[in-house]
């Protein structure tokens, strides 16, 4: 209640553009009263309430350490990041590249970038697919998704396509179904003709990490038991290649 009278005086001030005076004396009566009640149950804490609030405090460590950790991982990336145009137009005067039949799916955050999965695959293998994808998975604030709305297509060369797939935040992804109803693309898509590329990550603790020691291992063992991408966009196990690469917290 306390952080809302905070909230409360915020907006009443900022927002609305009243007085601290006048803000004050409405909230304060309201913040008198529920400080009093904060007081006659914190009595309560030694008889059994000190559970709840432990575990409360346990639910907030973990999720402020996974954003910390995640926002630590996404800045390094950016780091390596190349912009995804320029990148194709670098392709592009590479005449002797091999070139592999069929579709490639490289699943991406950042569609402004190169996915780390083309990157590994382009240094390691040696070879680039005839049709390129960048796909980008976005979970709308709305429970469904309207079908005919759920794609947009964007070609960047006549061997890359930038597509982005939007669901609701109670569907299921499913991403081989939702990409042959893509309009504007000069092929039909064929899951069996088609590979999906994800980036997977094997986190390392490091020397000098900026999180203190105990978060760093929380984070390290929430990464460890993240759930699969493949599993959670619905691709085939057998369709799926995930090029990984090492990184330090």
């Amino acid at each position: 209640m306390v952080v809302t009278a905070i909230l409360a005086f915020f907006v009443m001030t900022r927002v609305w553009g009243w007085s601290v005076a006048r803000a004050a004396a409405v909230i304060l009566p309201f913040l008198l009263i529920d400080c009093v009640f904060l007081g006659a149950n914190l009595l309560k804490l030694a008889e059994g309430g000190w559970l709840p609030v432990t575990v409360g405090f346990a639910l907030m460590a973990v999720m402020l350490t996974w954003r910390r950790g995640a926002g630590l991982l996404a800045e390094k990336a950016r780091r390596q990041e190349v912009p995804l145009v320029s990148f194709i137009e670098t392709l592009a005067r590479q005449k002797s590249l091999e070139r592999a039949r069929g579709v490639a799916v490289f699943l991406t955050g950042d569609p402004e970038h190169a996915p780390a999965a083309l990157l590994h695959n382009l240094k390691h293998n040696k070879v680039l697919h005839e049709k390129n994808v960048i796909l980008r998975v976005v979970t709308m604030d709305a429970p469904r998704w309207d079908p005919a709305d759920r794609a947009t297509c964007e070609a960047l060369s006549p061997d890359f396509w930038r597509i982005t797939l939007r669901f609701g935040f109670m569907e299921s992804p499913d991403v081989p179904k939702a990409l042959p109803a893509c309009k504007g693309l000069p092929w039909k898509f064929d899951v069996m003709s088609t590979s999906f590329f994800i980036s997977r990550r094997a986190l390392r603790p490091a020397s000098h990490s900026r999180m203190p020691r105990w978060q760093e291992k929380l984070f390290l063992r929430l990464a460890l038991n993240a759930s699969d991408a493949s599993e959670h966009f619905c691709i085939p196990s057998g369709r799926t290649i995930e090029v990984g690469s090492q990184m330090s917290v």
